[in-house]
């Protein structure tokens, strides 16, 4: 069964939330302070995660900066009343899964939801492989979420492995900004042209040598990724 955690401090939003996820059939675990629903995001499994940014304690942001870290990859929405573009990218360079502002509706938010989770199902249904890809710099397993370079292992995000997946399916051709933006964050999301360009920014760092560069920008158009 689907579960999903609710971190969130506003009782009636709380409650809200829970009785409405629990109505679409999902199991729910709740916590109405960051310092609590980071040890329960920690030490539980679950299936997705809502995050509220503005928590008195511990903020969204820290939460999912610190539970990337240890290496949970439990998807993550962040709830806000922030429409501001640089905190929407901020908490999707810290490894958030999505953003939605406050306020929303229940039906876009379980939209959302089912996105993601549809995304995190096909990718488990996968069969596992042992194969690594070389691409510039790095070794990656896309099925393992696993990637190291000759200096040793390498974090990437889940968007930075979802972008980098796509560039490598489409490698020696060019991939526009709205290819990325609808195939990584799907139709529903609305990110702007600069959250990808920050994205390939940190990936660049990661993938490109000294001697090479290996993930190339058209200009006007988009990106090309050469092996």
């Amino acid at each position: 069964m689907v579960k999903i955690l609710i971190v969130e401090d506003e009782p009636e939003m709380l409650v809200g939330l829970q009785d409405n996820l629990e109505f679409e059939g999902y199991e729910v675990d709740t916590a109405s302070n960051g310092e609590t629903g980071y040890k329960k995001l920690i030490t539980n499994k679950y299936s997705l995660a809502l995050l509220d940014v503005m928590l008195p304690d511990r903020s969204g942001f820290d939460i999912c900066k610190s539970a990337r870290k240890k290496g949970i990859d439990t998807p993550i929405i962040m709830l806000t009343a922030r429409g501001d573009e640089m905190d929407k990218v901020r908490g999707l360079e810290l490894g958030a899964d999505d953003y939605i502002t406050k306020p929303f509706s229940l039906r876009e938010l379980v939209a959302r939801i089912k996105t993601i989770l549809r995304r995190t199902s096909a990718q488990s249904d996968k069969p596992s492989s042992d194969a690594y890809i070389k691409i510039g710099k790095l070794n990656v397993s896309f099925e393992k979420f696993d990637a190291y370079s000759n200096e040793g292992p390498v974090k990437l995000s889940h968007k930075e492995f979802d972008i980098l997946q796509y560039l490598y399916k489409n490698h020696g051709g060019v991939v526009t900004r709205y290819n990325l933006l609808d195939h990584v964050w799907g139709l529903d999301y609305q990110p702007t042209q600069r959250t990808v360009d920050n994205f390939i920014l940190r990936l660049r760092q990661k993938v490109d040598t000294p001697e090479e560069q290996h993930i190339i920008t058209v200009h006007g158009i988009g990106y090309k990724l050469v092996l």
